[in-house]
């Protein structure tokens, strides 16, 4: 019975991250019809914002070595800024390009961070000790669980209802939510571009900001290309549940999270190896059932 509820617990702990990771995918594409790519990048950037070059240095002197509150506060502002400049240099001056340029101009931008990545930290894995005491296994009736996803749990929780709170009840939101259904029609209601679009970017960059905070909890090693399979899940999450769905997208991060788990418990021990190749098998079967996603935005139901 324990056995059965950690291994739910997994899928739904790793579940969390691709949802984060895919609303902010969906919520960009939702406004703008880019798919970011360089959110990758976000992750991985905010991650190694907590790295201390050296001992010899003072800690307090960088991110890394900062009191938990402001080390997240500034891991936060880090990514978040990040996502604004690549939107307003990388983006902006394309909006009303084709979508397959957009496509890889968010390449050029990913590129471009990871090599920046490699120019400042090289190209070598890092570790990085925070949060080392939420490994520890905390117990719930009767069940040992690790704390960190149980973190993982509640961030992804709390995140998922701000977000909802925010499209639902507040002025901006309800503008981005126009916004993702008739860009032009909300632009001549008064709709603000440059600001619906920033605030997509800030946001994408705020969920970055909290995977990649997650991830370095949960494995303490940092790497160049750390946000790529995150985001790569997340994408594929968002075709599940629907382009330009935010549910859908956060229902998608649950199913491959539950399946990439179910595959890496149940398969047999040589064939686990071979898992992505299961769950990417698995997503393709997902849409040939259902080719327009699990849940169809309104907009693109209009245009059907």
């Amino acid at each position: 019975m324990s056995n059965l509820v950690q291994i739910l617990v997994d899928a739904i702990s790793l579940g969390s991250l691709y949802a984060l990771v895919a609303l902010a995918i969906g919520l960009v594409f939702g406004v703008m019809k880019l798919i970011n790519f360089a959110q990758a990048d976000y992750i991985t950037i905010g991650a190694y914002a907590l790295v201390v070059p050296s001992a010899s240095v003072s800690p307090a002197l960088f991110i890394g070595g900062w009191p938990v509150v402001f080390m997240v506060a500034g891991v936060l502002a880090v990514v978040t800024v990040l996502a604004l400049l690549t939107e307003r240099i990388a983006f902006r001056p394309m909006r009303n390009s084709n979508p397959a340029t957009l496509l890889i101009s968010s390449f050029a931008v990913s590129y471009f961070l990871q090599h920046l990545v490699i120019l400042v930290h090289t190209g070598r894995p890092k570790s990085v000790g925070v949060g080392n005491s939420l490994s520890a296994a905390v117990e719930i009736a009767g069940i040992r669980l690790p704390g960190n996803q149980i973190l993982t749990m509640v961030v992804a929780a709390v995140m998922l209802v701000g977000l909802v709170i925010f499209l639902k009840k507040t002025p901006m939101g309800i503008q981005m939510r126009a916004a993702a259904e008739n860009f032009q029609m909300a632009r001549l209601m008064g709709v603000r571009a440059n600001r619906v679009i920033a605030v997509a970017f800030v946001i994408s960059g705020v969920m970055a900001a909290a995977v990649s905070l997650l991830l370095v909890v949960q494995t303490g090693t940092l790497d160049v290309r750390m946000g790529l399979m995150p985001v790569i899940f997340a994408f594929f999450a968002t075709v599940i549940g629907g382009m330009g769905s935010l549910p859908g997208a956060a229902l998608g991060g649950f199913i491959v999270g539950f399946i990439s788990v179910m595959l890496q418990a149940f398969l047999p021990a040589d064939l686990r190896p071979f898992r992505d190749a299961g769950v990417f098998l698995l997503v393709i079967l997902i849409l040939l059932v259902r080719p327009q996603g699990l849940i169809v935005d309104r907009a693109a139901r209009e245009r059907v």
